[in-house]
């Protein structure tokens, strides 16, 4: 008893906390293997938040690698299962191996230049290349959101949804009440949302649509057991109406998109609305993440998996080329990535980017000072009203790489989340990955790689209108940014690879 009561508590206090130290930096030193920035970004948050860096580490640096790692792999081979069967229904598309061939006929022309990328995708991620597919391009959410529910409404057999936000709020009600509507009148419907995205919206929310009929759940539910890979989200935007008709970008469901939010409005946002056999890709992509995260029986015969990949009606299609690529977690590369900097490496005369955070990695950044330093003409857009005021800092400690190549940046009046790249009036991707390491390497994306050379107009003009509600930023005037401003940037740069 002697020895308890003269116990030095706080001395064992802060051994417990000095042992966590050590062991956190093992962790990351000889488990984890994480990038070498990455590892050393960790390594200043421990070192000099000795409590607060350990805390963080263990809830938001930890990685599948250590938490997670037979599930995810369990989930890539049911998703390789998935496809493998998918691929026997409809051989024209999921087997595209001709797009391979030299003597392939593209739609346009000028695509037969990029087949470099169409192969690379294809042998990364056997991401098909299809080109009967039409797009519109929305650039304001409430024409997005218009267009969905009427497709919603026209929904014969299945509605297949899967979105990062779904807020409990007038928008997400007005959708709710739709699909509620849609599920009780027979209709398959099936609804993700990721918990962390959607933390204020409660599961129950969704009653009215269960007690239709209707499938909800949660992508990784926020628990004691999940709570420690909180960091990895899923970040994707899919809807999928009847296999036919097909959705994705970046915008989620929530009124703050309409712009009816004061602090980031006016609000930006591009998305897509996809016809053609792309859609599959969607699908199967979905479907790939609704039996990893809901407790339906997994199924890949051809016979379940018919009905959701339905023949694609010859007034749906068109001409459009495109690819539907996907990364994350739950992808063997981070290929969203690979085919950013694959583009940008294939321009020849421009290249046109709008990202609401801008905080890439080495070979991003590298990959367009080489651009412009070859006389391509790079213009950058960033939200000119930030959302999160610590990651803008982030973004903007990265600018003056970019002016120093004399790359334009621009910032728009409002925020900014278009995530859109379009090279040369030829190529373009719209989809839901961020310009920065977290959408790069953590959270699960998907884009939409297009290859026609009317939807890149429409893509560049697009850009162009959005610069004349933007400010430039002077090079000159930049440098002029206080000492103060600069250090923080500096400082908060040092942590970026964990934003």
């Amino acid at each position: 008893m002697e020895a308890i009561t003269n116990l030095n508590i706080p001395g064992l206090i802060a051994l417990i906390l000095y042992i966590l130290n050590i062991l956190s930096l093992i962790m990351l030193l000889f488990v984890e293997r994480k990038e070498p920035v990455q590892t050393m970004s960790w390594i200043l948050v421990i070192v000099f938040l000795p409590v607060v860096g350990v805390i963080l580490y263990i809830f938001l640096g930890r990685g599948f690698k250590i938490s997670a790692k037979k599930t995810l792999e369990a989930k890539l081979r049911d998703d390789e299962n998935l496809h493998e069967a998918a691929d026997k229904i409809d051989s024209e598309y999921f087997g595209i191996t001709n797009a391979l061939d030299s003597s392939f006929c593209f739609c346009d022309p000028k695509t037969k230049d990029y087949l470099p990328l169409i192969k690379l995708h294809y042998l990364l991620g056997n991401d098909a290349y299809t080109q009967d597919n039409s797009i519109e391009i929305y650039v304001d959410a409430k024409d997005k959101y218009d267009a969905l529910i009427k497709d919603i409404e026209n929904a014969e057999k299945s509605i297949n949804l899967l979105y990062f936000i779904f807020q409990n709020d007038a928008t997400g009600e007005r959708f709710i009440n739709a699909l509620t509507k849609k599920a009780s009148e027979g209709v398959e419907v099936r609804v993700i949302y990721d918990d962390m995205g959607s933390i204020l919206t409660r599961h129950k929310a969704f009653a009215p649509l269960i007690n239709a009929g209707g499938s909800v759940c949660r992508f990784f539910p926020l628990n004691f057991k999940t709570f420690i890979r909180a960091n990895y989200r899923n970040h994707r935007k899919i809807a999928v109406i009847d296999g036919k008709i097909g959705y994705t970008g970046g915008t989620n469901i929530g009124d703050e998109y309409l712009g009816l939010r004061k602090r980031t409005s006016p609000w930006r946002d591009t998305h897509i609305r996809i016809t053609g056999h792309a859609v599959y890709a969607l699908q199967a992509r979905f479907l790939m993440d609704w039996y990893y995260a809901s407790k339906d029986k997994r199924i890949t015969t051809i016979e379940e998996l018919t009905p959701f990949f339905p023949s694609v009606p010859k007034d749906l299609g068109g001409s459009v080329g495109m690819q539907i690529v996907s990364s994350g977690p739950d992808t063997k590369t981070d290929q969203i990535l690979i085919g950013f900097i694959k583009m940008f490496g294939m321009a020849k005369k421009s290249i046109l980017i709008q990202t609401p955070y801008f905080i890439p990695d080495r070979a991003f950044i590298q990959s367009l000072q080489i651009a412009a330093s070859s006389g391509i003409n790079v213009k950058v857009m960033i939200p000119g009203i930030p959302d999160k005021k610590t990651v803008y800092q982030v973004t903007l400690s990265y600018i003056q790489d970019l002016l120093d190549y004399g790359i334009e940046v621009y910032c728009y009046n409002g925020f900014l989340h278009s995530k859109m790249i379009v090279i040369d009036d030829e190529i373009a991707t719209i989809g839901t990955c961020n310009m920065d390491m977290r959408s790069f390497s953590i959270h699960f994306e998907i884009n939409a790689f297009i290859y026609d050379e009317k939807v890149s107009i429409d893509c560049r003009k697009i850009f162009e209108e959005d610069m004349k509600k933007s400010k430039k930023i002077d090079p000159e005037e930049f440098k002029k940014r206080n000492i103060f401003t600069r250090l923080s940037e500096g400082v908060l740069r040092l942590i970026a690879p964990l934003m």
